[in-house]
């Protein structure tokens, strides 16, 4: 007979409980192809990028996993003014911004696919932070540079990306090189086997067999 017992504690709203929802949700949309433009749709939310192919060999581990290069967000509200966004289509805009990109710096678009999820910004939030932390996907944590846009002057003197250094192409005016592309490239291999191995140890389980969509 034990001398002591505490029941279980279990709250079903708690932020990581949330959070993890969202991602397997998340995770059972489809992915889509980005060979053509995105198709209009309406709404702020979350969204990935992911790899698919083999010509890149650098992302080649990643093409059956669930772990995707890059993960971002479209709001329906400016953070820092509160005030709704000007586009009734934000998530939609800002995969075909990604898109344009991927084109820009010649690497294969039949090789990429994006999957969204529509979600109020507060959701949107709790999804990116559970992606972010769980998969330090690739293009956010080590590539960075790819979701930037270029401004103005200001913008134009800043030293090349480490994003546009790995994927030379994307049509950018710098202000010179200041990473070393070999360098680049074995700290992209590290997070990449790290990734792998952390796989199965994600919070939230993974669909078997991801849906696709090919958009015609």
């Amino acid at each position: 007979m034990p001398t002591s017992y505490t029941p279980d504690f279990f709250d079903p709203l708690s932020t990581d409980r949330l959070a993890h929802t969202i991602c397997e949700t998340f995770e059972r949309q489809p992915m889509v192809s980005m060979v053509e433009d995105t198709p209009p749709f309406d709404g702020s939310g979350l969204y990935a990028i992911y790899y698919r192919g083999t010509t890149i060999a650098a992302y080649r581990p990643l093409a059956d996993l669930q772990i995707p290069v890059y993960v971002g967000q479209a709001l329906s509200s400016n953070s820092a003014t509160g005030k709704a966004v000007t586009s009734k289509r934000p998530l939609r805009n800002r995969i075909r911004d990604h898109r344009r990109s991927i084109v820009g710096a010649d690497l294969p678009i039949n090789e990429f696919r994006f999957r969204a999820l529509r979600l109020p910004d507060v959701h949107t939030n709790l999804g990116e932070d559970g992606l972010r932390v769980g998969y330090q996907p690739v293009w956010n944590s080590v590539l960075n540079g790819f979701g930037s846009h270029e401004q103005g002057q200001s913008t134009r003197k800043s030293k090349k990306s480490k994003w546009d250094t790995f994927h030379e192409g994307r049509d950018r005016t710098h202000g010179g090189d200041a990473h070393d592309p070999e360098q680049l490239a074995a700290e992209v291999a590290a997070k990449i086997d790290q990734q792998v191995t952390n796989y199965h140890s994600m919070p939230w389980p993974h669909p078997e067999q991801p849906l696709y969509l090919d958009l015609d």
